[in-house]
């Protein structure tokens, strides 16, 4: 007796510490988005000049990341909504949207009177119902040069069928925050986690709120048992029983003054409505089986037709003393909730006769059977692992995983390929965190993301796509912009690209590390530049010749 309610007591002392903090964080950041808040109006005021929807057919978006991606519920459409942009002195924030068509691979800019302002790292949801709409709620806008935070409270919905949109206001919803979970549960809308963050100070949240579709309220609810701890970034879906799960996830705490500490989650735990039960819920730890995916932040989301939940990418930190490595990562994996066991998502291959007949052909988007990818035939799984080194010493390992082809993969010897293909490695997204998925009919759509080099923020644009029913091999539908760098001849190795372009990598890493530099880092900087454009660039032939896929 004496135990449980030493127990309650220290549980009560934890949420009052953690209501202390939220307070402190608010009275702190007040200003700050006071401040921002007349930006905001500002470009407001810009929107308000939109009177009439217009649709203009465009080439794809700018580089971005922390946006949404999502389905439309009737048409053959993929909806891109918000996101960032950091050019290495000026962060840009987007309230741009964007329409991908699927049959005609067409890029469209919708632009609609009224719009949510400008954010990033908000949720996206789609429901059905009223021929579609798409709810979003949350985020953050940051000033341009980007220290200081503004977050979203504000709920939206895009009516599809009409092309509307509509602010929904309702009291007793979640704070402002950024970084949270959102999933449609029934005729619901239920939220999870995200922080907040000012200058000086930043909270993290794992509180749960429930959005009715029907009577347009909120309510917070208060499941049992001992659920996840704060964080955000976390993996949030709907398993086929109507439970809720939650995996992994981002937090920080600070150990001392300045110095901060941040986790990694790699948890999971079961949200579940008690006997069918839409106002009583109760959380459960569980314990997957199976090749489980090593702990990362950043790994973005999406939930195949067999209602497994695919993960992909993302970057993992290792936090030292005086250095900051992140290793990032291009890695599948599916996690099963039916059998509770996570598997690697390991790509078959394109097969062989497909391979000689469609070789060299750029990416077609009416199916994953369209586009050729050369790589090695070896039968266990390739890790390439690069580094690039930042002007201050700070070393980001790149690593990317080739998955091993199967016997169908292999190519005769009587085909007519040349030998310069057997070092070609296959086309695949490569490594980064923060990207978009979505997917539709069976096929993964994969669109942008970023990666770090020492201090520099690399943001892409590219549109990869994966038929998650064949597995066999990528397609790249959209291409990164090249930059001004020696393109790779086709079939070209490595080996031979490095001497070729030695004095123009060296050079760019001049530029990178600064003139005082040791020789010797120069030269570890100029191979990990040169690699990276060779990775990206190696594979990716229309008929015409080559089309690199450089850094930006």
């Amino acid at each position: 007796m004496g135990k449980k309610g030493k127990k309650e007591k220290k549980g009560r002392g934890a949420e009052k510490t953690a209501a202390k903090m939220e307070k402190k964080v608010s009275k702190r950041s007040r200003k700050e988005e006071e401040d921002l808040e007349a930006l905001i109006a500002h470009f407001q005021t810009l929107d308000a000049r939109k009177t009439q929807v217009v649709e203009t057919p465009c080439s794809p978006p700018s580089p971005r990341l922390n946006a949404s991606l999502s389905t439309h519920p009737e048409k053959d459409e993929l909806i891109l909504f918000g996101g960032e942009y950091f050019n290495g002195q000026k962060t840009f924030l987007y309230n741009e949207l964007y329409v991908y068509n699927i049959r005609k691979d067409s890029w469209t800019k919708v632009e609609i009177p009224n719009p949510p302002p400008r954010r990033c790292a908000h949720q996206a949801v789609v429901v059905p119902q009223g021929g579609g709409q798409l709810w979003i709620f949350g985020g953050e806008f940051a000033s341009p040069d980007g220290e200081q935070f503004y977050h979203y409270k504000d709920l939206w919905v895009l009516h599809l069928a009409t092309k509307t949109w509509e602010q929904v206001r309702s009291p007793g919803g979640p704070s402002g925050r950024s970084g949270h979970r959102m999933v449609a549960w029934k005729r619901q809308l239920i939220l999870f986690g995200g922080f907040h963050e000012s200058t000086r100070d930043y909270i993290y949240y794992n509180d749960v709120y429930a959005f009715n579709l029907d009577t347009f309220t909120w309510s917070k609810l208060s499941p049992s048992g001992t659920g996840p701890t704060p964080r955000s970034g976390c993996q949030m879906t709907v398993t086929p029983q109507g439970n809720i799960i939650i995996y992994g996830g981002y937090s920080k705490q600070r150990v001392r003054k300045d110095v901060d500490r941040g986790t990694q989650h790699s948890d999971m735990f079961l949200l579940k409505a008690e006997d069918g039960s839409e106002g009583k819920w109760s959380w459960t730890r569980i314990n997957p089986s199976g090749a489980k995916p090593t702990p990362r932040s950043g790994f973005s989301v999406a939930v195949a037709p067999n209602h497994q939940t695919l993960l992909f990418g993302g970057v993992c930190d290792e936090e030292e003393e005086e250095s900051l490595e992140g290793d990032f990562l291009n890695d599948l994996h599916f996690y099963d909730p039916i059998r509770n066991r996570w598997f690697a998502g390991q790509l078959k291959g394109p097969k062989a006769e497909k391979r000689r007949r469609r070789r060299g052909r750029k990416a077609e988007p009416g199916g994953a059977d369209k586009q050729a990818a050369k790589g090695p035939s070896a039968q266990e799984p390739l890790e390439v692992v690069r580094e690039v080194v930042s002007e201050d010493g700070t070393v980001v390992t790149i690593k990317q995983v080739l998955a091993a082809p199967g016997v169908a993969g292999q190519l005769e010897s009587d085909d007519d390929d040349g030998p310069e293909e057997a070092g070609v490695a296959p086309v695949e997204p490569s490594p980064r965190s923060n990207a978009m998925l979505a997917v539709k009919h069976g096929r993964l759509y994969l669109y942008g993301g970023m990666f770090e080099a020492g201090d520099r923020q690399v943001t892409l644009s590219d549109l990869y796509c994966l038929d998650l029913h064949k597995m066999e091999e990528w397609m790249v539908l959209v291409e990164t912009d090249p930059e001004e760098h020696p393109s790779v001849a086709p079939g070209e190795l490595l080996a031979d690209y490095l001497p070729r372009t030695e004095q123009h990598w060296l050079r760019c890493a001049r530029d990178s590390v600064g003139p005082g530099a040791p020789e010797r880092r120069v030269l570890r900087a100029a191979q990990a530049l040169a690699q990276a454009f060779y990775d990206g660039s190696a594979g990716r032939w229309t008929e015409g010749g080559a089309v690199p896929c450089g850094l930006k």
